[in-house]
């Protein structure tokens, strides 16, 4: 069973930065996929981000693409979501999420593991 915590999740003012973490514990780090996605309450979870096995690829979602970095080091079994430029819209709870599998999947249905989610609130 494969284990994900995330933190770094908290209250920002639009324009601001965020960056959450996620350690992975369980499995063999460098042998998942990893992502991010979002849910906002009342609404489907969404895809963010998400990142290949060594890190060289990754892929977002059009509403976050040019203000969003998602990587990982695997020496240390964490992945990254560096947020900038945050928008009010960007309000949501942060899942990270972890396959054995596919790491560009932008159906939550194709991720085997999930966390317990980080709030993060943009301020306008």
């Amino acid at each position: 069973q494969v284990q994900l915590v995330e933190s770094g999740g908290g209250l920002v003012q639009a324009g601001g930065s965020l960056r959450l973490s996620c350690a992975v514990s369980g499995r063999t780090f460098s042998s998942l996929a990893m992502g991010w996605f979002r849910q906002v309450l009342g609404k489907e979870r969404e895809f963010v981000a998400g990142i290949g096995w060594s890190g060289t690829g990754t892929t977002y979602a059009d509403s976050v693409r040019g203000r969003f970095t998602v990587s990982r080091d695997n020496a240390k079994n964490t992945v990254f979501l560096q947020m900038n430029s945050l928008k009010p819209e960007d309000t949501a709870v942060y899942y990270c999420v972890a396959d054995g599998t596919r790491w560009n999947a932008r159906g939550a249905a194709s991720w085997d593991f999930w966390g317990q989610g980080t709030q993060v609130t943009v301020s306008s």
